[in-house]
Order: structure tokens, then sequence, then C-alpha cells
């Protein structure tokens, strides 16, 4: 067993954990905010599902998942800029349990998790086809176009699973508020993948004939 790789993860997710706890509960004011217990659930539930099988069956792929340490200049403002859209999210979703702003119906709420319980479907099948998929815009040793599945309808189906993750997020927490914010994401992803198809395509070798097979970034027949 890999010690080192198993203290990063559990470091990290741990990490996450509570920084995202802090974040929801402390302007909420109080641990009564189901919602944020909700969300935590469906969040790091399947998280660390997905870190355990990684670890077991496919520990490079978990470390390059856990490095997110951008050496694009590009796309550390990207990173910036994500940070306080995360940030504001939750604590205005907090801000809005405690001062009862605006309530969503609870059907609402339930088909968000539904939709973000799918989105970490996608997002699980896109780590499956991808084994070089990095948190960094990089090209690993030996790296491989990847043009079939998901990767054959969309040259991006992580950014489209976690722009469904990210919008249903703030639904889940009862906060549309919270919602206007990360209507941000899109846009940041537009840039993040301006930037990051440069890369590929000048370090990735069968990347540009990949883009004339693939025409679609996100959606099919959208963008």
């Amino acid at each position: 067993m890999d010690r080192e790789l198993f203290s990063q993860a559990l470091t990290k997710f741990l990490f996450g954990l509570i920084i995202i706890c802090l974040l929801l509960f402390i302007p909420a004011g109080s641990l009564n905010y189901y919602n944020g217990w909700l969300f935590i659930a469906l969040l790091f539930v399947p998280m660390l599902i997905a870190g355990i099988i990684m670890f077991i069956k496919s520990p490079d792929l978990l470390k390059r998942r856990l490095n997110a340490k951008e050496e694009e200049n590009e796309q550390k403002i990207v990173i910036f800029i994500s940070g306080i859209m995360f940030f504001l999210a939750f604590i205005v979703a907090g801000l809005n349990f405690r001062f009862g702003w605006f309530k969503l119906p609870q059907t609402i709420i339930i088909i968000a998790s539904i939709i973000f319980l799918l989105s970490y479907i996608m997002y699980a099948e896109v780590l499956r086809e991808n084994t070089y998929l990095s948190r960094t815009v990089e090209v690993s040793e030996n790296q491989k176009v990847v043009d079939s599945g998901l990767y054959g309808i969309v040259r991006h189906p992580m950014y489209t699973s976690t722009i469904f993750l990210f919008l249903s997020m703030p639904l889940i927490l009862d906060s549309i508020f919270s919602f206007v914010i990360m209507l941000i994401y899109p846009l940041i992803i537009l840039f993040r993948i301006k930037n990051e198809e440069k890369v590929l395509e000048n370090e990735l070798k069968g990347y540009k004939e990949y883009k004339e097979k693939v025409k679609y970034k996100i959606l099919p027949y959208i963008w």
C-alpha cells in the first residue's frame, strides 16, 4: 500500500469536508440546516467511494486528481475566480437558511439531487474512460487522445458533468441566490477550455485531428 498517497488523499478529503462544513454551518448559525447535510452526504459519500476505488485500481490517476498546482498563468486565474465563486455561494446559502430569504419548492431540491447524482455517475465514467485525466492543464508522458465513449460525443465531457454538478449544488442547498452566483461557472469553463485546447493542440499528438472529428466541446449541437 502506498502510505504517502493514502495519507495525502485522506488529508485532502477531511480538509475539504471541514472547510465546506464551516462555510455552510457558520453562516447558517445552526447545525439544523438539513439541506447542508443533504449536500454534504451527496458530495462526500460518492467522493469517498470513488477515492477508494481509484486508490485500489488506479493510483496514478488518483495522484493526478490530487495534484491541483497549475503551471499555466491563465489557469491560475481560473482557479482563483472559481475559489471566490464557491466561497461566496456556500456562505450565501448558509445566510439564506439563517434569515429565510427565499425557500425553493421541495420538488426542485429533489430534482437537483437526482441531477447531481447522475452528473457524479457521468464524472466517474469520464475518469474510467480517460486515465490521463488531471485536475491541472497538462499533457502526461505517453498520453494518447481518447476519442471513444463520451469523448466521441463531446471533447470535454468532464466539464459537461461539472457544469451540471455545480449548478445543482445551490439548488440542493435551497438557495436561489447561490445559484445566481454559480452561473459564473460556465463562463469560467469557457475561458479554461480556450487555454486548455491551445495546450493540447501544441503538446498532444493527434488532438487537432480529434477536434475535426468531434465538433462539440460541452453539449452536442449546442456548445
